[in-house]
């Protein structure tokens, strides 16, 4: 089938996962700060703000298909999915951009169609752009444990990006936004320059990546069948339901979260647990640790400032766990127990520590944090097996069907990625204006408003990661399966007329 070795250099791994780590610089961005953002800067109420991010998830059911599609029938030098790596790269960025942009427009019904095109087009490039990426990663190699150390290394890079993103936003834009205050003016400078990073992580891919497997030389192209295969493929099913639940909880509690620490924790509480991890000072200092940490934002000098530093903290913690569980315990566990048993079991104790967080009372800052250790450390080693698992069921359809889809296998589960992650962050603004929520930033909260975010900070997205557990029960790939699934593959792409 093709004569290049299914063993992948480090270089290329490393060179691989920058593009994740690129698309993690928008989509932690918008999981975590999309909501936060079109409520408290743009002004909407949460049930509008839900509603712009429904309204783009229509027109994914369009454009997901599609991209998949596209990319399986692309026939360049540089193979089928990286080349829109590149193609994609700087537009990517640009509407990336414009989707944090406050343009300054006082109608707020003009506001909600401003956010609604801009974020339609940022996810319509997001799909155009990552779906590529991900069947990327499926055809570098057909190696179980290469394809394992792939995602894995993908993984810590997307980590990273999430350690920065989650952590050092807020005080970037609070460092940015200088003595008058001009939040516009604090996010439209972070954003760009993750943007500018983001860009030339892509072409750095782009660069290094190689596409080792290839389609069957005798397969023809037939769409239909194409997506008759995959929608009728269980395996799929279950990752489509497994993932569109996934990132429907990760988009809602990461969003709860920060109104959870704006809203619920109590400021001086906050302010004294910072005072603790020294990074709390009244005057400037010469040292150097000072000199960095207040670069970012991450010094606090009264407890009015605690909730950006401390909300960042706290994300950076989850972010560190979840950085060494990947390294340490993913491959690990998955290689001795299998990807579905692993992910079962860590999954449910995610779900069940998330759940906790409706607990601690608003002054208990440490168990909150010591309950964010938990959940990270539990749900760690899922990061990287998801887009494994993808990718096992890009090679159960071809197994099964003689024919290979990766980008519609993948298309459809970047979809329900992105559905997730705009119905999470849906559900929470219907959730914020039923509790009664009162948008605009620093706005005091009705004690109704308070309960709806504790609630859809820990019960309620420990309901759906549950959902997420009981799809993974349906999906039939299990370690032994897939060595022979594997095996017999290998056999097949070796024959000249496969």
């Amino acid at each position: 089938m093709n004569a290049l070795s299914q063993k992948v250099s480090m270089a290329e791994k490393i060179g691989y996962s920058l593009g994740d780590c690129s698309a993690n610089l928008v989509f932690q961005m918008m999981m975590i700060y999309q909501t936060k953002f079109y409520t408290d800067v743009f002004g909407l109420e949460g049930a509008i703000a839900g509603s712009v991010m429904l309204i783009a998830r229509i027109v994914d059911a369009f454009v997901d298909p599609t991209v998949g599609i596209l990319s399986d029938r692309t026939r360049t030098k540089w193979g089928k999915y990286r080349p829109w790596v590149l193609w994609t790269a700087l537009p990517f960025m640009v509407f990336y951009v414009l989707a944090f942009y406050n343009p300054g427009i006082e109608d707020k019904g003009l506001v909600a169609v401003y956010a609604t095109i801009s974020y339609t087009l940022l996810m319509t490039l997001y799909s155009f752009n990552n779906t590529p990426y991900a069947s990327l990663g499926g055809v570098m190699s057909s190696d179980i444990k290469e394809r394992t150390s792939i995602t894995s290394i993908r993984f810590v890079a997307a980590t990273i990006a999430q350690f920065v993103v989650q952590g050092l936003t807020l005080p970037l834009v609070s460092k940015f936004a200088g003595e008058s205050g001009d939040k516009g003016h604090g996010w439209l400078c972070t954003i760009s320059l993750f943007a500018v990073i983001g860009f030339v992580f892509l072409v750095i891919t782009f660069f290094s990546s190689r596409e080792r497997i290839t389609p069957p030389a005798n397969q023809k192209t037939d769409t239909k069948k194409d997506i008759r295969d995959v929608f009728k493929d269980i395996p799929w099913r279950a990752m489509f339901i497994l993932t569109l639940f996934l990132f429907t909880t990760l988009a809602m509690w990461g969003s709860a979260m920060n109104y959870y620490f704006e809203n619920y924790v109590d400021s001086g509480a906050l302010f004294a647990f910072l005072d603790k991890l020294g990074l709390v000072a009244t005057q400037a200092s010469d040292s150097v640790g000072y000199t960095i940490l207040n670069a970012f934002g991450l010094i606090v000098s009264s407890p009015e400032r605690a909730y950006e530093a401390g909300f960042g903290v706290f994300n950076m913690l989850g972010a560190v766990v979840q950085f060494f569980g990947v390294i340490f315990l993913s491959g690990f566990l998955a290689n001795r127990f299998g990807k579905k048993s692993v992910f079962i079991v860590c999954l449910a104790l995610t779900a069940v520590f998330t759940a906790f967080f409706y607990f601690p009372n608003e002054t208990d800052v440490e168990t909150m944090f010591v309950l964010n250790f938990l959940k990270s450390l539990a749900y760690a080693p899922t990061v990287p097996l998801l887009w494994a698992m993808i990718a096992d069921v890009a090679d159960h359809s071809e197994y099964v069907n003689h024919r290979r889809a990766t980008g519609f296998v993948f298309a459809g589960v970047v979809f329900a990625l992105k559905a997730g992650l705009g119905i999470g962050g849906a559900i929470l603004g219907f959730l914020l204006s039923g509790f009664g929520y009162v948008s605009g930033a620093g706005v005091a909260q009705s004690e109704s408003a308070i309960h709806g975010i504790v609630l859809s900070s820990s019960i309620i997205p420990a309901i759906t990661f549950f959902i997420g557990v009981i799809a993974l029960y349906f999906y039939p790939i299990t370690k032994k399966y897939n060595e022979e699934m594997q095996a017999e593959l290998t056999e097949r792409r070796s024959k000249e007329d496969y």
